[in-house]
């Protein structure tokens, strides 16, 4: 090992520039697993006459589904295996209804040559090219065997 930290893990040392997507549709299925997990339960994920009275306009799912297509990015592609989050900054900035396809993205923005961290740039959008998540992370890639 060179002391950077990157050597060793699968993918090697990203460099500036470099991204990765990711899309999926959204299902109800996708609000009850988030549900069985947090326990959220707001009625806007799941009545269907309260979310249409409301500013929505009808079922939106909860922030962690629209962020979640992010971990699945960070975890298994760019950094990739072995890579958490150290923290993230994220805008909220358009509601993800059922049914909608989002495309989650990061870029690289900034490389540590001291330590496996990086910077990234983190979106969301939906089919139609509408930002709904965006903003910034920080990540460290542990070194696997």
């Amino acid at each position: 090992m060179n002391g950077d930290g990157w050597v060793g893990t699968i993918r090697g040392k990203p460099g500036l520039g470099d991204s990765a997507e990711r899309t999926r549709a959204v299902t109800e299925r996708d609000i009850a697993l988030f549900t069985e997990i947090t326990g959220d339960r707001n009625p806007l994920h799941y009545d269907r006459e309260v979310a249409a009275g409301s500013v929505f306009g009808g079922l939106i799912v909860q922030g962690g589904i629209t962020s979640g297509i992010l971990n699945a990015i960070v975890a298994e592609d760019l950094p990739g295996p072995g890579t958490v989050f150290l923290g993230v900054e994220w805008k909220f900035v358009k509601a993800v209804y059922v049914g909608d396809v989002i495309t989650g993205r990061v870029e690289v923005t900034a490389v540590r040559d001291d330590k496996p961290i990086c910077t990234l740039a983190t979106t969301v959008r939906n089919q139609h090219g509408a930002v709904c998540l965006s903003g910034s992370a920080t990540t460290y890639t542990a070194k696997l065997r």
